[in-house]
């Protein structure tokens, strides 16, 4: 409690630098603490952002001087407005219909019905195993804004009875096929979590930062096609590399597929409420895709949800009693009005224009690759990608927005594919990881090693496939 208390302070306390306001650095004292507090978590992250949002706006800071005299200004009615400003944002409601969207996956069993039939056809053998993971990610990370729901909730207990199937347990001579197999899972939801804009809710909020501070407005099928290229190799590499780095001792088993046929078996046939879920999420994968000039994707979301609910799939029990969607309104809300609170007092402008000024005189197609490259890397210094979203993006919006010449429509795509792509790189990088680290297979050294091996290639792949694929269909 006392780290981000005391870093507010300590900022608060320093002399305002050229070119900002003291109100404006006293802003900036305010978002230093909410975004060590979301580091630290001396409370839950919603609290931290409550309690952020409720002191910015109870001293008024998010309002400039000339604002307070205006006529018809009033400071009390007018701060309130601002900091519940964040629960109309269209983005907020799309991130906690997407949550709910996850609940109807777990709740039918459609999710893992997609995953066992993978397992089912491609687990002959053990590359093949991998393969089976990744694709079952693959389609059900379009409607699975919580990476953590998707592969935590979804994947993990699937293949978490795998490995004793081919003989393998947690034991150091015979873990290999587990460290393979759980690593798959891992990496292959990080490049996911990049290949979907409702993939990872820290893509929706960057995409609504970039709206309000840099004027860019991307669509979903804006996200998936500049991602694909990027997205279809690494799912098909990153199968076959682990299986390399980390050669399982069994490379076929009878034994899965069986059990896969047998898990199935004991699940029955197809109900009602998988195919009514099933249903809704190709209905909803459409609109998005074709429709998005005529329905907004919140709305489209927010019909899906209504859908569900008329039909049985999920009942309103079941909405008010999941926590983690609530958690994350609440949560999203307040770091969208804080965000927005640094562009008001002039923090996103003054921080763009000093970072243009040191990388003046260099291309701005290097500069941007800089920026990025930094962006991802310093996301080893995050626990979470939320937090790192909330932290950096608007002041890399910022720098970019202020180099002449530099595409940001390109720059938002690289930052938001960046997001779910860094989630490889530690144990606490995103909400599965410390699953995948403490489950037993992988040893702790193996996990960082491959998390940097995976995240140098993630980068690599990102830039020199991504960044002139953009660029081809920017020109």
């Amino acid at each position: 409690m006392a780290v981000p208390v005391l870093a507010g302070v300590v900022v608060a306390l320093l002399p305002a630098p050229a070119g900002l306001g003291q109100a404006a650095w006293y802003y900036v004292a305010v978002f230093t603490a909410v975004i060590l507090g979301l580091i630290t978590e001396p409370l839950p992250p919603s609290a931290v952002g409550f309690i952020g949002v409720t002191v910015a706006a109870a001293a008024g800071l998010p309002f400039s001087e000339s604002q307070r005299v205006s006529p018809g200004f009033r400071l009390p009615a007018e701060a309130v407005r601002w900091a519940l400003s964040g629960f109309s944002n269209s983005t907020v409601w799309l991130i906690f219909a997407a949550f709910v969207f996850a609940m109807g996956y777990e709740k039918t069993g459609l999710g893992r019905r997609i995953a066992l039939l993978l397992v089912k056809r491609l687990g002959h053998r053990t590359l093949g195993l991998g393969y089976a993971v990744a694709f079952a990610d693959v389609l059900i990370a379009p409607f699975t804004t919580s990476n953590t729901a998707r592969s935590a909730g979804m994947i993990y207990p699937v293949i978490r009875n795998i490995p004793e199937l081919y003989g393998a347990d947690t034991g150091r001579s015979t873990r290999q096929f587990g460290t393979y197999l759980m690593w798959v899972a891992f990496a292959t939801t990080c490049v996911t979590s990049s290949m979907f804009v409702t993939a990872l809710a820290p893509n929706l909020l960057l995409l609504d930062m970039a709206r309000t501070t840099a004027g860019v407005e991307l669509t979903w099928t804006d996200w998936l096609v500049g991602f694909l290229p990027v997205g279809a190799v690494l799912v098909l590499l990153v199968p076959w590399l682990t299986f390399v780095l980390h050669p399982p001792e069994t490379r076929t088993s009878v034994e899965v597929p069986r059990w896969a046929s047998d898990a199935l078996a004991g699940m029955g046939a197809i109900s009602r409420s998988e195919l009514g879920m099933a249903a809704l999420a190709l209905l909803s994968l459409a609109l998005w895709i074709f429709a998005s000039a005529v329905i907004d994707a919140t709305l489209v979301a927010m019909v899906a949800v209504s859908l569900m609910l008329a039909t049985g799939i999920v009942s309103w029990d079941d909405v008010l009693g999941n926590r983690p969607a609530w958690n994350v309104l609440a949560w999203f809300a307040t770091l969208v009005v804080l965000a927005d609170g640094l562009n008001r007092v002039g923090v996103v402008a003054w921080l763009g224009h000093g970072t243009a000024a040191l990388l003046a005189g260099h291309p701005p197609l290097v500069v941007m690759t800089l920026l990025v490259a930094i962006f991802f890397l310093m996301h080893y210094a995050f626990a979470g990608i939320t937090a790192h979203t909330a932290a950096v993006a608007p002041v890399m919006l910022a720098a970019g927005s202020a180099v002449e010449g530099l595409p940001m429509r390109t720059f938002v795509l690289l930052l938001g594919f960046s997001l779910g792509l860094m989630g490889v790189l530690t144990p606490y990088a995103t909400g599965p990881a410390p699953l995948y680290y403490g489950c037993g297979f992988i040893a702790r050294k193996d996990f960082w090693c491959l998390g940097f091996l995976f995240g140098m290639l993630f980068l690599v792949a990102l830039l020199a496939i991504g960044l002139p694929w953009l660029e081809a269909l920017r020109g």
